[in-house]
């Protein structure tokens, strides 16, 4: 696979340029996933920055098998202990051993089950994305200072998007 992203450590912010890395490799190895929290966000349209790709990822040893090798793919050198809760699905991994942070969620707070996700996700641009309702309640119920932080902006945003897709209520 051609890399898009340079090597190296700390990548300054999310780039649209990882979520197409993202995609791309993911597509190739079958990965159930979809893009969540503010890259997720981000996708979807909001005006904001990230340090890192967020990605929810269906919880199965098979989907995680196809992860390890898709995020090998993509230049992430993994521990034999990263390989070891990425398979059968950690609640929560964090990778900086790679071409650009990332963060592995399989059981984000507030979204009870993947398969509900991932049918009310939407595409952009082949990106597979939680609805940004998802993002919110994922947001809420984390607790962390730093989603309460962005939360009013994320639901603001959230009415800007629901009047730009033409949704009703």
């Amino acid at each position: 696979m051609i890399r898009i992203s340079p090597g190296g450590l700390g990548m300054p912010a999310f780039e649209y340029r990882q979520a197409e890395e993202i995609k791309d490799a993911f597509q190739m190895y079958g990965v159930l996933y979809l893009f969540i929290d503010k890259s997720g966000a981000i996708l979807l349209g909001f005006p904001d920055t990230t340090q890192d790709a967020d990605i929810y990822v269906k919880k199965d040893p098979e989907n995680g098998r196809a992860l390890v090798d898709a995020l090998k793919d993509i230049g992430f050198t993994l521990t034999d202990e990263q390989a070891a809760e990425i398979i059968p699905g950690k609640d929560f991994v964090q990778l900086k051993n790679g071409p650009f942070d990332l963060d592995l969620w399989f059981a984000p707070d507030g979204i009870e089950r993947f398969e509900d996700a991932y049918r009310r996700r939407v595409d952009v641009e082949g990106f597979p994305v939680c609805h940004i309702d998802d993002i919110i309640a994922s947001n809420e119920a984390s607790g962390r200072a730093k989603d309460r932080e962005s939360l009013p902006r994320l639901k603001a945003f959230r009415e800007y998007w629901i009047q730009r897709q033409g949704y009703t209520y």
